[in-house]
């Protein structure tokens, strides 16, 4: 099957011919119908992320289950599902005390599994490598959803939707009247937009470093657009009183913007970080703003989520209209123009790109 191969950080990946295994016991074998074009897949092939490589890339998908192994009792041939890179053990501390999304046992940014056509180790990516025609993954990394859902949404709902939407209504529990600055609009901070109006908020500022997400922005549902700059926080508290936004949620992973969001909250607001970061990127604040502040800076891992839970309520929101995501698809394209979708990603450029398969 072909799938989408980075073979080193910082060489373009490219579209190879690659062996998956046989399904095992509890494994399951989907036919991707649609994949987005993640950051984190950047974060893979940029070094951001240290990774083995070849690695098979993708992790945000849907598709049709068509194959299953013994054990498999979760799905059947022919369902519709969401793939979930984070499957929670459901045994752990962490899963046994309400945090599925800091399960012990997931996170690994790849696992081995078949081979290249030149008999090389390949390693998918979080267990997934989804922009690939193909799948063999256990069956707790799946959520089934409703058959006339497009894939293209539900691809979508995977990681970008269910990280920015968990991130504004599980993490930071964002009420009627509030105030949300969201940081840097790629396909998550977009969702946190949406889902931040959604949530009843009375301010949503949307934020990035390119004007031209402006109108994303608004279609997002974003009250107010401003442009990332040394003027921001003051910009920011011009918008809420002079006091700051009850919510900045950052949606970048530099240390930079983690600064700026702290400055741009309120006294006794909080900060979310969203955007995954590099280890070395040192966020400094001094003991004294710490406590004069009384903010709360926390991060948000997969949006505080429990896909199990929380996919099948996002599903029924779009399908009954209460939760409107037209806007976050700007490209629709084939796995072949993957790597050029990586490139605009890397300049800012677009909201989500979706590979769609035939």
């Amino acid at each position: 099957m072909r799938g989408l191969v980075a073979r080193a950080a910082g060489t373009p990946p490219r579209v190879e011919q690659v062996d998956l295994p046989d399904i095992d016991t509890g494994q399951v074998r989907v036919t991707i119908r649609a994949a987005g074009v993640c950051h984190s897949d950047l974060s893979m092939v940029d070094g951001t992320i240290a990774a083995p490589y070849p690695l098979l890339l993708g992790h945000e998908a849907a598709g049709v289950v068509v194959e299953i192994g013994d054990g498999v009792d979760r799905v059947a041939v022919g369902d519709h599902v969401v793939l979930n890179w984070a499957p929670p053990c459901r045994a752990c501390w962490s899963c046994t005390h309400g945090e599925p999304w800091l399960c012990e046992h997931t996170g690994t940014p790849a696992t081995e599994a078949g081979h290249t056509l030149d008999g090389e180790p390949l390693h998918v990516t979080l267990g997934l490598g989804a922009l690939a025609e193909q799948v063999v993954v256990p069956q707790q990394a799946m959520v089934v959803v409703p058959t006339d859902l497009p894939f293209p949404t539900a691809a979508l709902l995977g990681c970008a939707v269910l990280t920015g939407v968990g991130a504004i209504r599980r993490t930071a529990a964002v009420r009627p009247g509030d105030s949300v600055a969201v940081i840097g609009l790629g396909g998550v901070g977009l969702s946190a937009v949406a889902a931040a109006r959604a949530a009843g908020a009375a301010t949503v500022i949307a934020v990035d470093v390119s004007p031209a997400k402006a109108d994303l922005a608004h279609a997002a549902g974003a009250t107010d657009f401003l442009l990332a700059d040394d003027t921001l926080s003051r910009a920011v508290r011009t918008l809420t009183g002079g006091r700051g936004v009850d919510h900045a949620v950052e949606c970048v992973g530099r240390a930079a913007t983690i600064r700026t969001a702290w400055r741009a909250t309120r006294r006794g607001g909080q900060v979310i970080v969203v955007g995954m970061g590099g280890k070395d990127d040192i966020v400094g604040l001094s003991a004294l703003e710490i406590f004069h502040s009384a903010r709360t800076l926390r991060s948000s891992v997969y949006g505080s989520s429990d896909p199990d839970r929380d996919l099948p309520e996002l599903a029924r929101s779009v399908l009954d209209g209460s939760f409107d995501l037209d806007f976050l698809v700007s490209d629709r394209i084939t796995l072949d123009e993957a790597p050029e979708a990586l490139a605009r990603m890397a300049r800012g450029e677009g909201a989500r790109t979706v590979v769609q398969f035939d």
